[in-house]
């Protein structure tokens, strides 16, 4: 389709593709704070479960419709990479918030539960690569496993989230989750619902927009899949999230940041069931390389040691931000170097 476009054109609507996902994500970022507070959801578990899964609706289109035309390997890489430059961004994010470092400042038990689950999640697709070539129906059995153990997880992050049994120790960098306005709670939360889902519809299109021209680049160019879809449209699909983690920790909602991160990774491993299910040549695990393999192994690196911070919490680091920031950092630049000079 936009393989017979003119180059320029052609990055000038992958750039207003890429814009529409950007101000919808800024949008919906306000919206899923104030229904967090009319439903008294909580800004984890509005982070986890609305933001996160809104944000990735882009990046789940890509997946899908690279493994329905039969490329797995850019499938995957959008998936994974997703996930990797998803996790840098809270390192990001880190720097820009003035108090403590933001894994300390935004303790919360629903997230350290679902840093824990995303973490199991990501084990799974790592046993398919390198157990067994089987399948039923075109669908590998840990596909199953992964939708299951999600939604399973989901309901354990809830009950976290309403009867932790344990709550982090509190300091004067310690940010509650508030309602900026009492009044909230008292509203109702269908309209910004509405609109949210709109927000939502419109992301999805762009994402579908984005999967095409990535597509085209690999045949255009003949760049590799891993390589697009790790560094192209996994970054570009994965912009929300920064930008509602810019959004979110400068309106103070660091939960909410935190929570948008980690859920929407934890969402972004449904990528691979769904992708599983529309490439039809098999399993997709088994018809992946060493290099997505690699980058679902920075993914599950660069989670655990998020989740290292989260429990260490420790106050300051270098250059004013965490330890593990840096340490996010340094690993997702070592795979970037990886990829290209691979």
């Amino acid at each position: 389709m936009f393989s017979d476009l003119s180059l320029p054109l052609v990055l000038l609507i992958f750039a207003a593709a890429g814009a529409v996902v950007i101000f919808a994500s800024i949008r919906a970022t306000h919206l899923a704070d104030t229904i967090a507070d009319r439903t008294r959801m909580g800004e984890a578990m509005a982070g986890g479960l609305i933001l996160g899964g809104a944000t990735s609706l882009s990046g789940v289109v890509v997946s899908v419709t690279a493994a329905s035309s039969g490329d797995a390997s850019f499938a995957v890489s959008n998936a994974v990479g997703g996930i990797a430059a998803q996790t840098l961004f809270l390192a990001l994010a880190d720097m820009l918030w003035k108090g403590a470092n933001l894994e300390h400042a935004a303790a919360e038990p629903a997230n350290l539960f679902q840093a824990v689950m995303l973490i199991i999640l990501l084990a799974f697709p790592v046993l398919a690569m390198a157990g067994p070539d089987v399948s039923f129906l075109g669908i590998h059995p840990v596909s199953v496993l992964i939708f299951l153990a999600y939604l399973y997880g989901v309901r354990l992050s809830s009950t976290v989230a309403e009867d932790p049994m344990w709550t982090p120790v509190e300091t004067r960098d310690t940010r509650h989750d508030e309602p900026e306005d009492d009044t909230e709670q008292n509203k109702s939360a269908k309209r910004p619902a509405m609109i949210f889902i709109a927000l939502v519809t419109l992301m999805g299109l762009a994402g579908w927009v984005i999967s095409q021209i990535g597509g085209s680049f690999i045949t255009r160019f003949g760049l590799s899949s891993s390589l697009v879809g790790a560094l192209l449209t996994a970054v570009v699909t994965s912009l929300p999230e920064l930008v509602t983690t810019i959004v979110a920790v400068r309106k103070g909602a660091l939960q909410l940041a935190v929570g948008g991160i980690i859920g929407g990774n934890t969402f972004d491993t449904l990528f691979l069931v769904f992708s599983d299910v529309a490439y039809r040549d098999g399993s997709i695990y088994n018809a992946v390389g060493l290099t997505d393999l690699y980058w679902l192994a920075t993914g599950l690196l660069m989670t655990a040691v998020l989740l290292a911070g989260l429990v260490l919490r420790q106050r300051r680091g270098p250059a004013r931000i965490g330890v593990e920031s840096v340490v996010m950092i340094c690993i997702y630049a070592s795979a970037v170097a990886v990829e290209v000079l691979a």
